[in-house]
């Protein structure tokens, strides 16, 4: 299993999961366009996904998948809730599956377990998704208003994390934004901060965790150097020898080969690609 964040934040988010022949996007919050550029980055054509798995109906998650799927012929997996509330984004000519939270599901060498997360959209789920011929799992979960008992359970033993470092609380109070949405960033259905992150990370570790992405960082109200020491600060006192990273916006990470971060727990001798 191979793994890239195609990029992360306010403005758009991705997910390429590579499974031996398997490719899925989880989310396209990009223009086609935006997701075709940064694709053909790490050498994968558009035409060579699989599938676009979509977790949740708002915009920086869902902005190229009507595009793209109609250009290129790729299914959109969604729930029935999502598609009711992405009407706008799909024309009649694409190919839409539905799912369920909590029933997992098959795409070629890759079973995606959805499950409900506490977000403000219509019909928010997180997936883990494992690689049937290896058994490696990958845990995506950004848009967590609050890491719940569900949230826990489905994400435990990972062989890699996704998971949202949204803001700082201080540069939350001190940003841009009006008294009501502070609110509903900093509420149970809203966005992680830096330290619910760190929790929630420590939560989930155990010896086999070889990589650790924070994403959906906000650009006004966090920094990545900020985000990634907290973070960093809190593994490393759990006892975590695996690699962090912070996710982009603009560009996407490298494409991250799960098996060998499993293999290879030291920071400085981890072997990306």
């Amino acid at each position: 299993m191979k793994v890239s964040v195609l990029g992360s934040g306010s403005r758009g988010n991705s997910v390429l999961v590579v499974g031996g022949s398997t490719r899925l996007l989880v989310d396209a919050g990009f223009s086609a366009k935006s997701l075709e550029t940064r694709l053909g980055h790490l050498g994968i054509l558009p035409e060579e996904i699989d599938a676009i798995v979509v977790t949740h109906d708002h915009g920086d998650h869902t902005r190229g998948a009507g595009v793209f799927s109609r250009r290129h012929g790729t299914p959109v997996f969604l729930t029935d809730p999502t598609r009711e509330a992405c009407d706008g984004l799909f024309r009649g000519g694409e190919d839409l599956r539905s799912y369920r939270a909590g029933f997992p599901f098959q795409i070629g060498s890759m079973e995606v377990a959805p499950f409900l997360t506490a977000h403000d959209a219509r019909d928010p789920v997180a997936v883990a998704l494992r690689h049937t011929e290896t058994g490696l799992k990958l845990g995506i979960a950004t848009d967590l208003g609050r890491p719940t008992a569900q949230v826990r359970l489905s994400l435990s033993a990972c062989d890699i994390l996704v998971l949202e470092a949204n803001h700082d609380p201080g540069l939350l109070h001190q940003g841009p934004y009006p008294p009501s949405v502070r609110a509903r960033i900093a509420s149970s259905h809203g966005h992680l901060s830096n330290e619910a992150a760190a929790q929630l990370a420590v939560d989930l570790l155990h010896p086999r965790l070889g990589a650790v992405v924070l994403a959906h960082l906000s650009a006004e109200c966090n920094r990545p150097a900020l985000a990634e020491a907290v973070v960093d600060e809190a593994l490393r006192e759990a006892g975590y020898r695996g690699f962090l990273l912070v996710a982009e916006q603009d560009s996407p990470t490298p494409l991250m080969d799960v098996a060998k971060l499993r293999k290879n727990l030291e920071p400085d001798q981890l072997p990306l690609i």
